[in-house]
């Protein structure tokens, strides 16, 4: 016996994603329903081999369903994930709404599992991407050394904007060999074609955006609140693929070596460090993949009981859609139990 899976904001990028990896995954599907805003009413989207017409979320009753994976945003969560709760539709959010509710669960199920039986609200939420392949590589590190500190710099992909941020950044990308064609910048704040942008989000008041503060209070959430967290997060001229260099300071000494041992074995988790040329993986290698894959592992001498790491992971995938059916899987094996 399988499920009654929704899927809400179907024709997105992470809507389609979460649809393509529900399929991958074999997700012991019985009925599906892909829902979108009313102006995508009766637009195709693919779930394996079958096409299905998006319904109207507005409208939709969630009687039933037994879990609906969200990718709508902020607004269309506020309005909709309440009613799909209060219907006894489990909802597995993916905005930024309720990952700081004490009452909604934030999970990463490779390193919070536990959370799933946390859920008071019918809502479980989705971290932020850039959050998401990090705590996955910093979790059986924290285990074995206990992080005491944590300095990252991201990289962070057009697609983390979504389908429109990486159509400018196509278009942008054109122009620049088009003398005569200029594309002024809409998502973004300024050319990110052959260029870096340090802003993510809106600043806030200490100096610090808003995506920097999410790093801080999603990585205290899902892994422990006395980790100390600084990010630097930067928007890159690249499609797919976050990209994460980040510097550890450990409670007790852990080498280059164990580290290196402890996340070969760490589930979610692909390792690809060697001190040569195509030694480390890139945002390239990591499109498509579930891993989460990191590189350059090596001792920081400059602090007592540093680390250093670079990260990378499909920010579709891990770092939203994939994250999302995860966690539908755990609570269908841990919650529900019908599959």
């Amino acid at each position: 016996m399988g499920y009654k899976v929704v899927v809400a904001g179907a024709t997105g990028a992470v809507g389609r994603e979460m649809l393509n990896i529900l399929a991958e995954r074999h997700f012991p599907v019985d009925e599906i329903a892909a829902l979108a805003s009313r102006r995508s009413i009766g637009t195709e989207v693919s779930f394996g081999d079958r096409t299905l017409r998006c319904q109207d979320l507005a409208r939709f009753d969630f009687a039933g369903w037994d879990v609906a994976l969200f990718a709508v945003g902020s607004d269309g969560s506020k309005e909709h994930a309440p009613r799909a709760a209060k219907a006894g539709c489990t909802v597995i959010d993916n905005s930024s709404l309720y990952r700081y509710d004490p009452g909604v669960p934030l999970i990463v199920p490779e390193v919070n599992p536990g959370a799933i039986h946390e859920i008071t609200k019918g809502i479980v939420a989705n971290p932020n991407c850039s959050t998401a392949q990090m705590v996955v590589a910093l979790k059986p590190l924290h285990d074995r050394a206990r992080i005491r500190r944590v300095v990252v710099s991201t990289y962070q992909s057009a697609s983390g904007a979504g389908s429109a941020g990486m159509d400018e950044l196509w278009d942008q990308t054109k122009a620049v060999y088009n003398p005569t064609s200029e594309v002024k910048p809409k998502v973004f704040q300024t050319q990110l074609a052959f260029n870096v942008i340090p802003h993510i989000d809106a600043f806030l008041e200490d100096g610090s955006t808003k995506e920097e503060w999410k790093m801080v209070a999603e990585t205290k959430k899902i892994v422990d609140k006395a980790i100390k967290v600084t990010a630097t997060c930067v928007r890159v001229p690249v499609f797919v693929g976050h990209s994460e260099a980040i510097n550890l300071e450990f409670e007790d000494p852990l080498d280059e070596d164990e580290a290196r041992d402890i996340l070969r074995e760490a589930p979610g988790v692909m390792v690809i460090d060697k001190h040569e040329d195509h030694g480390y993986a890139t945002p390239l290698d990591c499109v498509g993949d579930y891993a989460t894959f990191v590189s350059r592992i090596r001792t920081d001498p400059t602090v007592e009981n540093g680390l250093n790491l670079w990260c990378v992971s499909d920010n579709l995938r891990k770092g939203a859609a994939l994250n999302a059916v995860q966690i539908a899987e755990l609570l269908g094996r841990e919650v529900l139990k019908k599959g």
